[in-house]
Formats: structure tokens, sequence, C-alpha cells
């Protein structure tokens, strides 16, 4: 996948082009080239073994392996940038980096011991799968030389339906009517900008998930399929760990 994106870069770079890169890293089953983990070996030492299930296979070393291919993806974001410089059209272009998701609870990742969810409440039920801030709520780093300052930070809220109208308006055409998202361009130049009044997610995995956001308020509901239908609260403002439902 890094061969095919560096030579896409490569075909294109005297004419405007999109490139998605969905890459499948740190992605579970836990694997990454030897030498990445001979690495973190000698930083964690001897560790219990993950001895896999029926999804996953085992693997000798847990911990050094998840940190090496964080490590890896870290590496070839940086052959990608290394390489638009290269071919002088980095000051050209825009990079977004995010997750499609919150951290896993399985497969032999210590979620506790990376603190995947920090600052949010870790584990089964609470990230990867469900509706909480843990399993919803993803860093978004933007790159856009001459444009965004950097460092910079943004309260802004917003949601990956927003992206589409967001790259739409960067490459200055329009985005499709009747859809949910709003451009968060103005966000990145430090511009005026237009607010949602609500988010809105749902899922059907785990018996079925529907949670609203509007400004510091966050409703959930879950279980729908077992019949379900109580709305669980919390002011995000004051409890960003979604402990103290406030609904009643």
């Amino acid at each position: 996948m890094q061969e095919k994106a560096l030579a896409f870069i490569t075909k294109n770079k005297d004419q405007p082009f999109f490139m998605y890169y969905a890459s499948p890293l740190p992605h579970l089953p836990l694997q990454v080239p030897k030498k990445g983990v001979e690495e973190y070996k000698k930083v964690f030492g001897k560790e219990e073994p993950y001895l896999g299930n029926q999804s996953y296979f085992p693997n000798r070393n847990p911990k050094a392996t998840y940190a090496a291919m964080i490590t890896y993806l870290d590496n070839q974001v940086g052959e990608i940038v290394t390489h638009l410089k290269e071919k002088g059209i980095y000051e050209n272009t825009v990079i977004f980096f995010s997750s499609d998701n919150g951290p896993t609870y399985l497969g032999g990742v210590d979620f506790n011991y990376f603190e995947s969810s920090k600052p949010f409440t870790n584990g089964f039920g609470r990230t990867k799968g469900f509706l909480y801030e843990g399993g919803i709520r993803v860093p978004l780093i933007v790159s856009w030389p001459n444009h965004i300052e950097p460092g910079s930070k943004s309260n802004h809220i917003s949601a990956f339906y927003d992206l589409m109208p967001t790259l739409c308006d960067i490459a200055g055409t329009s985005a499709p009517e009747a859809i949910d998202g709003i451009s968060f361009k103005s966000t990145l130049l430090n511009k005026k900008q237009k607010q949602h009044d609500f988010l809105y997610w749902e899922f059907p995995a785990y018996q079925g998930q529907q949670a609203v956001r509007m400004g510091k308020w966050k409703g959930i509901r879950k279980n729908i399929f077992k019949g379900n239908m109580k709305i669980e609260l919390y002011n995000l403002g004051t409890d960003l760990e979604e402990l103290n439902d406030v609904s009643k």
C-alpha cells in the first residue's frame, strides 16, 4: 500500500489530485516487520505472551509489537511527507490524518497500559464499536503550509460527514446537496465557522445504539434491539468520561 501511495503521488504530481490512504495500521492482528519488534523488546523486556483467540493469532511480545505497529505507521506518514517535499508539492498539499474509531479492547492489545482512550473511559463497551466518547471521539491532525498556523488548535465540534464538504470547499467545487456535513475550512483558516445544531450517530452492532450531541450535552441510547428506549444523558463539560448519568 505504501509503495502504491508513493507511486500515485509521483504519477499525479503535476496536476491536482486526491489520495485516500486507509492504512490498516495499527489494526489487529498484531503483526509488524521483525526489526521494529526487536527494538521495542529492549524497552518492554520480558512480556506475558498473547495466546490468541478465534479471530487473532498468538503473539509472543504483544506490547512490543503494538508499539512497533504505531511507529511503523508514523514512519510511513513521514515517508509520504518527505516524498511530497522531494516532488516539490508539499507546500501546496493539504494532509488530513485521523482514525475511523476509538481503540480496540481485544486481540492482545493492553489498552490500559497504553492508555489508549485517555482521557475517556477504557475497555469493552466504552471504546471501538460503541458510541461513548472513547469510541467516537478521535484525533484529527491537519497540515496545510502557509494556511494553517503550526501548533494551532481548535475546539470546533465536527464529525466525519464534514470531511467531504470540507475537501470540496478546499478544492473549489460544490458538495452534493442534502447532506449532513458542514465544511470546516473556515476553522482551518481561523475564520468564523458555521456550527452544527447537533451531531448524530447510530450503529446497529452490539444490540443497536444511537447518540446525539448538542453543545455540552450528550445523549446515548443502547441495547435498542432488546427493547431499551431509556436515554442516558451526560454533561461533557463536567463529565468527559460519561460516568454520571443525569437523565433523571
